[in-house]
């Protein structure tokens, strides 16, 4: 009887061991959510820039750095959008899978909203720039979702921090989102081949979503006349959703929130809307919106909202997941140029 009882707890020790998520590290709030959906309660994710925060001055916190040291896996964007974490993770050790989410999305050129001829894999855009620190795809796992960054807020440190030749902001295209999702869904399967079936599953769900959504944004875009679809915002994170939705984006600041533009840029952005109009202006969660503010005063164009580019908001904003982040900036894009209508 001693002996059976004894198989009987260490197959119970074993099971409670299986049963225990995976420690995943998501870069920042948008991937977090992403793998949250993906990984379920086989995982536990932590994000290091989390809801409103802003990657683009984030500057890593010694607690942060022992939180990647203890994860399983790592989710990170790729093409160079995460500059600080290929310094963190050899700082902390950290030798487990690195999954670059965009490795398999065809980026558009940094600064450029036309269309390019960079594609991914054997288009010329290898594997390092996809990963943006050199990592290749490579699998991770995950766990239960913390909605805040591992210090529980935000990090505001200028950590400066500049992007590749690629621009990075490749979630703002509902059908990239497909992609971030297959190449999680890849890398959990890998590091926990137990849970693959539960991982496809999940995906596909997702992605039902995300699709359905992408669907719904090209159709409402669509009711708006191409010539009363150019709009301004902060900084310069929406190329990719002005190419799938048939915007015109125009920014003062570059890629980075970090850019500074001239008194002399803001003259001539003046005076290019005067000359050639601009729709509505937007406002952006996670930048000092006082420069679109000057400007709303100097043109009269109306301010038509605030648009979410790198960060979901708190659990009671309206962008407090990727899909109602996109479906609120699709409502009040087409809620302000519909007016023009």
């Amino acid at each position: 009887m001693r002996t059976l009882a004894l198989a009987i707890g260490l197959v119970a020790a074993q099971s409670a061991h299986a049963a225990e998520p995976l420690n995943v590290v998501a870069t920042f709030s948008i991937l977090g959510d992403m793998t949250q959906n993906v990984g379920g309660d086989r995982v536990h994710v932590t994000t290091l820039v989390g809801p409103g925060g802003d990657l683009h001055v984030f500057n890593p916190t010694p607690r942060q750095a022992g939180v990647l040291a203890e994860a399983d896996a790592v989710v990170m964007n790729g093409l160079a959008l995460e500059g600080w974490l290929e310094r963190l993770v050899e700082a902390t050790g950290y030798d487990g899978p690195v999954i670059a989410a965009a490795h398999d999305v065809t980026p558009l050129p940094a600064g450029d909203h036309e269309e390019d001829e960079h594609h991914a894999g054997d288009d010329g855009h290898d594997d390092d720039h996809a990963a943006g620190e050199g990592h290749g795809h490579e699998e991770h796992a995950d766990a239960h979702h913390d909605d805040e960054d591992a210090d529980g807020g935000h990090q505001e440190a200028a950590h400066h921090h500049h992007h590749g030749v690629y621009d990075p902001h490749a979630w703002q295209d509902l059908s990239n989102a497909v992609l971030y999702v297959d190449a999680i869904a890849e890398g959990l399967s890998a590091a926990d081949p137990e849970g693959a079936e539960t991982y496809r599953a999940n995906a596909d769900a997702y992605i039902a979503k995300l699709t359905a959504l992408d669907a719904e944004a090209k159709a409402d875009m669509a009711t708006i006349p191409e010539d009363g679809r150019t709009v301004l915002t902060n900084h310069d994170a929406f190329a990719y959703f002005g190419k799938a939705y048939g915007v015109t984006f125009i920014a003062p600041q570059g890629i980075s929130t970090e850019a500074e533009p001239s008194a002399q840029d803001v003259a001539a952005l003046v005076r290019q809307i005067r000359e050639d109009g601009v729709d509505a202006l937007f406002l952006e969660s996670v930048a000092d919106n006082r420069l679109v503010e000057q400007i709303a005063a100097e043109t009269g164009v109306t301010i038509g909202g605030e648009l979410y580019s790198d960060a979901l908001s708190g659990p009671d904003g309206d962008g407090s997941t990727y899909l109602s982040m996109m479906r609120h900036n699709l409502g009040v894009l087409v809620k302000a140029l519909g007016k023009g209508v």
